[in-house]
């Protein structure tokens, strides 16, 4: 289906305000005026956010009595488990915890629930286990536990001191544990609502340092290790795709700068490094950064520590980022890397698999929202497959990897378009073993005998209430430009709006009367990706559409000159830099003959809509 660009509305006054007050460039200040900014103070306030502006530990709900119980037995020379997860954000949020107790002299360690084997969360055979070994420990859950409610009355039941961490959907009944710590328990006053487990992992890790040092002030020791757990904290929002404002946006902001000291050989270096964080740095190409940004963590650095978790192995990517050992590090290190690549063939394979699922039954394809099933889908990948699919089809999707032999199903969902998956999954819960998850992301478990059943009530919950749902098919456009104001300083400036994520994006501009250079190409393994060149008056640069390779034919085919839609970034290589824009979508301009086209002209946009080829 063809997209549609929604431009911004624009107040003159307001940008001229923005660009007097701000001494910025209209480019800048279009863009912070598209997204609410109305004058220079707030725009001073939006781009110098600092550490300090984050809340307090003691405003989230339950923190007090957690970090006062975690510390007692701190005293006490009792044993804590942390019982994380096994995605990056659990992994990370297990060990920011881990480092905060062991540099407070703890006995710590951790229980990571095998993804394959256990499933997500917390689960009765773990609470006895833990119990057994000993009676005596105290149980701090990261990422998850908020819906653990016969977990939690087992644990009450044995005498198991539990705490629980989670920023999940909570359902009616809460979990009978010791402590609850959540930004959104009911009669939460807390000002974000939006962090992640890492998040609060260390807003946890935060109140147990002020504890430890004169009750609002952290030691030395803590605070350097605060400030350098925020890339911990960082790696786990951006991985949780939270929306990446407020708290989560200086958290993200000031944890890709320590990543970057890891190898900047000019500045102060990080005063606690983590060993398998430089390892994995490293392993992941990114050993010559010292400008680090979320793409960095979303494209690099998450999916080697998520490979761990989706293959069953989510322990070791705990260990790679708590060992001090520097030669088990790269060893770790060097594995999970092996894991990302033995993932991305699997993804591959299955994506293959769901299309053809697609293709067989051609009314799926007209349904609101996708839900498919396959005997060979490995569990731990269907959540890659799961937004996959939701790329390309444009839909909620929710994919399931069925177990023949035990005649049951685990699923995995993605949201689009604001629908809320969580509340569709509980709308359907009849006909579920289990689920859980939030609104953008759940999992769930079905027998193969409601498959069918789930599947009909869910495209039933979703039609009848399209309403909700916010079409992502209009692209956002921040404002119209032209090629040549695309410097490096303005690029510049624009970087200071980052880092971008889920609700707020890189900046968007269109250009129009285009003209290709040159004819695209396909690059990248599979060529799945568009590479391009474009001429705008005397101004010519070079363009990528990454999983768009099939544009390259059209684009080529298409007479005259373009117009596109893009975000523009620096594409940073050996310590040069250049701007580079990541085409999102074009169209055709009813102009002069494309010299490079090979077909007909293609037909002619519906009057007043732009859409696209």
């Amino acid at each position: 289906m063809p997209d549609r660009w929604k431009f911004a509305p624009h107040d003159r006054a307001v940008v001229g305000r923005i660009v007097q007050e701000l001494r910025c460039s209209p480019l800048l200040a279009h863009v912070l005026a598209s997204r609410g900014v109305l004058n220079g103070q707030d725009a001073k306030v939006f781009l110098d956010a600092k550490m300090n502006d984050l809340h307090p530990p003691a405003q989230l709900p339950g923190i007090d009595a957690a970090a006062d119980r975690v510390v007692a037995a701190l005293q006490a020379n009792r044993r804590i488990t942390i019982y994380g997860d096994y995605d990056v954000d659990g992994v990370t949020a297990t060990s920011i915890l881990w480092h905060c107790l062991k540099l407070a002299g703890g006995r710590v360690d951790y229980y990571i629930p095998c993804r394959l084997e256990e499933g997500y969360g917390l689960n009765c055979e773990a609470i006895r286990k833990l119990h057994e070994e000993d009676p005596e420990r105290l149980v701090v859950t990261v990422d998850c536990g908020i819906c653990s409610v016969e977990e939690a009355a087992l644990a009450r039941q044995l005498g198991l001191e539990l705490i629980i961490t989670d920023h999940h959907t909570m359902l009616e009944q809460l979990p009978d544990a010791a402590v609850l710590v959540h930004p959104r328990l009911p009669g939460s006053t807390y000002p974000f609502m939006d962090l992640c487990g890492a998040g609060v992992a260390f807003k946890l890790a935060w109140a147990v340092c002020q504890r430890l040092g004169d009750g609002e002030r952290a030691t030395p020791a803590m605070r350097e290790f605060l400030k350098s757990a925020v890339a911990l904290a960082a790696i786990g929002t951006v991985a949780d795709v939270v929306p990446l404002v407020g708290e989560n946006r200086i958290l993200v902001k000031f944890g890709l700068e320590v990543l970057g000291r890891y190898n900047d050989k000019k500045t102060k270096k990080v005063e606690q490094p983590i060993p398998g964080l430089e390892m994995l740095i490293k392993i992941a190409g990114l050993g010559e950064n010292t400008l680090f940004t979320a793409e960095d963590i979303g494209f690099s650095i998450g999916p080697r520590i998520n490979a761990a978790g989706r293959l069953g192995q989510a322990r070791l990517a705990v260990e790679l980022l708590t060992t001090y050992n520097r030669q088990r590090a790269a060893q770790l290190a060097d594995y999970l890397d092996q894991l990302n690549k033995e993932r991305q063939t699997v993804e591959r394979k299955m994506f293959k698999q769901a299309r053809e699922l697609v293709d067989e039954h051609p009314e799926w394809a007209d349904h609101p929202a996708l839900v498919l099933a396959h005997p060979e889908w490995h569990p731990g990948v269907i959540g890659v497959l799961a937004s996959r699919m939701v790329e390309q089809y444009r839909k909620p999707a929710i994919m399931i990897a069925m177990n023949d032999a035990e005649k049951l199903g685990q699923g995995s969902g993605r949201s689009y378009g604001g629908f809320d998956l969580h509340a569709g999954l509980t709308a359907c819960g009849e006909h579920l073993v289990g689920y859980g998850g939030h609104k953008y992301a759940a999992g769930l478990r079905v027998q193969a005998d409601r498959l069918d059943a789930f599947r009909l009530a869910f495209i039933e919950h979703m039609t009848a209430n399209k309403s909700n749902v916010v079409s992502e098919k209009e692209i956002y456009v921040d404002a119209e430009v032209a090629l040549a104001d695309l410097t490096n300083k303005a690029m510049t400036e624009l970087e200071t709006l980052g880092p971008f994520g889920s609700q707020h994006s890189k900046p968007v501009f269109a250009a129009t009367r285009c003209e290709l250079v040159e004819p695209p190409k396909k690059i990248g393994g599979g060529e799945r990706h568009l590479s391009f060149k474009v001429r705008q008056f005397n101004k010519i640069i070079r363009g990528i559409a990454f999983g768009r390779a099939e544009w390259a034919d059209e684009m080529a085919a298409c007479p005259g000159p373009i117009s596109i839609c893009f975000a523009p970034g620096f594409n940073r290589y050996k310590g040069y830099e250049s701007v580079e824009l990541q085409l999102i979508d074009w169209q055709p301009d009813p102009s002069t003959v494309n010299p490079f086209a090979k077909s007909a002209p293609a037909p002619a946009a519906e009057e007043g809509v732009s859409t696209a080829v």
